[in-house]
């Protein structure tokens, strides 16, 4: 099914005004960010998982570097339930996707990001701003229990479900992200960054500054088939499933902006 266009709400209210899953004028979550039922306390984490307040202050650097750098264009943060665990899935197209979606979303986001990252002072940091090592090569059970830590504390948790920067339309997942939606329940929601990989004049590493850059986030979805079934056919046909949906809001993503 296609989701629905990202620019509006289904009710008609516009895009900055009180979200249909609690966020504020502002995009903010409104209320404890914790999953619906849990007692878990804010700021309280499961064993493993980063500190919340990390991720917070990541946020906080993020959201004015982001936008004062490109000209960012949200839509569809609306999308993202306020509370209780929540699984960012996002086109992989440039370094800067994760920060971008970092100061975008509308609540702090654990990133899984590539062990090859953590180099020299950006080790401290990235860990101190909770994001997560992770190797892509190996079995990583530091990583998994870490992430699955932050879901269950009912955080939100960011993924480039394709492994690696590539031509950012899902043309390939891998399987983790399939594992995590059907182990924790927790819902899907796809995220394309349009923009990003546009080649400055003056740093060509980097987009053209303050050129535009729209991130556009998709209704929510639970993978899988409710079983909670996690064996290799299962998780395959998550796989698909996830695919399938992802590109189909890509499309509408680029529908709705014009690119």
């Amino acid at each position: 099914m296609t989701p629905r266009s990202p620019q509006s709400p289904p009710d008609g209210r516009p895009q900055d005004g009180q979200g249909r899953n609690g966020h504020d004028r502002k995009g903010r979550a409104a209320g404890p960010d914790r999953a619906a039922g849990q007692q878990r306390r804010p700021g309280r984490n499961a064993a493993g998982a980063p500190p919340e307040r990390g991720a917070a202050v990541g946020r906080g650097i993020s959201i004015p570097l982001m936008r004062g750098l490109w000209r960012t264009r949200v839509l569809g943060a609306w999308h993202v339930p306020a509370h209780g665990p929540v699984i960012l899935a996002g086109n992989h197209s440039h370094d800067i996707d994760g920060p971008l979606l970092m100061g975008t979303a509308p609540r702090p986001v654990h990133f899984l990001v590539k062990k090859q990252a953590f180099i020299g002072p950006l080790d401290p940091f990235l860990r101190s701003i909770g994001q997560i090592a992770i190797d892509r090569e190996n079995a990583d059970r530091t990583a998994v229990t870490s992430a699955l830590g932050v879901l269950e504390a009912g955080g939100v948790l960011g993924i480039f479900p394709e492994g690696t920067r590539s031509g950012g339309d899902f043309a390939e997942l891998r399987a983790g992200l399939a594992y995590f939606a059907v182990r924790t329940g927790a819902p899907v929601v796809p995220v394309a960054v349009l923009g990003s990989a546009r080649q400055g004049r003056i740093v060509r590493a980097l987009p053209p500054l303050r050129a535009r850059v729209d991130i556009v986030f998709g209704e929510p979805f639970t993978a899988g088939d409710g079983s909670g079934r996690r064996t290799r056919s299962a998780l395959d046909d998550a796989t698909r499933q996830i695919q399938d949906r992802l590109t189909a809001h890509l499309a509408e993503a680029r529908r709705a902006t014009g690119r």
